[in-house]
């Protein structure tokens, strides 16, 4: 049976590195016959650009009737100022709500060959391997009512909200439960529950999830003490469960753990988990490196996008820690770091673009993949 793979370049850096990870999905699908079936559309600015809107509804039929998506990043300063309704962002968090993708997992990782690249002392972050579960469709990105209104006085006035209803609440929580029930049973809750109202919920129905999980320490963290305790002593961490906003900037600072948030995937998940895994963009757009790379643009986050996209282990409850297969994509992405090969970010003369990335996996994984099965490679 075939698999339909949608790829969403997106804007700005995104098409370069997406080229490069399809290479290595066609590598995986021609090398073990895996039946995947490519096709391409636009969401984002490119999206405005053909159709005027950041995400056509045939783009998002497509998406439902895929079996995955493979998604870029969007935006840039051409679509800056054009309505906020119609901003390439708006693509992306709707692609979200109507595909149900609540579930975003972040991992950070840092590899060996990388220690060096984290500005944090090597004792601190040597072996860093933490999950942030995101909650990804509710919210204050998701919350009404909102806009900007003119006081009495004549002064604007700007408003969000941030709801959150309990089946949201507790959906997420059951992910960030079976994610630390296969890894180190360890759950850290992170809400603001001293000041909003939303986070008392929160954390009221985590401790009842808590309850179908005995085997699984749960413990709660403000959100300021938990970006502190990030760069204080991040292998604490196990999996951290949070809302949206605050999954947001949590995932980018420990990424940054690791030396660069263009080294590391991320996953979006619907409630089924029926195969249905969106490899989500956490590397930028990039529009000052698009096109000006050497010779292409400098992630490789995208090949390990593609490499997450396929690993069973990508979907809920089964991301182990320090679970890195043996073979295939992604231990020859290991291989080309071994190699001395990394993003132009990081210091060294290792450097290299996502061209060379993937040309680097792309020599590597017949020698890594005939060492192993096929299971393996996935």
């Amino acid at each position: 049976m075939s698999k339909q793979i949608l790829i969403l370049p997106g804007d700005g850096i995104g098409p370069e590195i997406m080229a490069e990870a399809v290479k290595v999905l066609e590598l995986a699908n021609d090398k073990y016959s895996l039946g995947f079936e490519l096709s391409h559309d636009v969401i984002g600015g490119a999206a405005i650009d053909k159709h005027g809107v950041p995400l056509a509804d045939e783009t998002l039929d497509r998406a439902r009737a895929a079996d995955a998506v493979l998604l870029g990043a969007v935006g840039g300063p051409k679509w800056d100022k054009i309505e906020r309704d119609i901003r390439p962002e708006r693509g992306l968090l709707k692609i979200r709500a109507q595909l149900g993708l609540f579930g975003n997992l972040r991992p950070a990782i840092l590899y060996p060959q990388l220690a060096d690249a984290s500005s944090l002392k090597p004792e601190i972050v040597s072996g860093l391997d933490i999950l942030i579960v995101r909650e990804l469709t509710g919210g204050i990105y998701f919350g009404a009512p909102r806009g900007t209104r003119e006081l009495e006085n004549g002064e604007r006035q700007s408003y969000d909200t941030l709801p959150y209803s309990e089946s949201e609440i507790r959906r997420i929580a059951r992910v960030g439960f079976d994610m630390a029930r296969v890894r180190g049973k360890k759950l850290c809750s992170v809400d603001k529950a001293n000041v909003l109202a939303s986070s008392q919920l929160w954390r009221e129905v985590v401790e009842q999830v808590a309850k179908d999980y005995p085997d699984v320490e749960l413990s709660h963290m403000y959100v300021d003490n938990a970006a502190m305790q990030l760069v204080r002593a991040p292998k604490q961490f196990d999996v951290i469960v949070t809302d949206n906003m605050f999954g947001d900037i949590l995932s980018d600072e420990a990424s940054m753990l690791t030396g660069s948030i263009g080294m590391l995937p991320s996953a979006s998940l619907d409630a089924n988990n029926k195969g249905h895994v969106r490899a989500m963009p956490r590397f930028g757009a990039g529009h000052r490196r698009a096109g000006h790379c050497q010779p292409v643009g400098d992630d490789s986050v995208g090949v390990d996008d593609a490499a997450l996209q396929l690993q069973p282990g990508c979907g809920r409850g089964r991301y182990r820690k320090g679970r890195q297969p043996g073979v295939g994509p992604r231990a020859a992405h290991r291989g080309h770091l071994v190699a001395g090969l990394r993003e132009s970010r990081y210091a060294g003369n290792g450097r290299c673009s996502s061209r060379r990335a993937a040309e680097s996996v792309i020599s590597l994984a017949p020698l890594v993949a005939d060492a192993g099965k096929r299971a393996h490679f996935l």
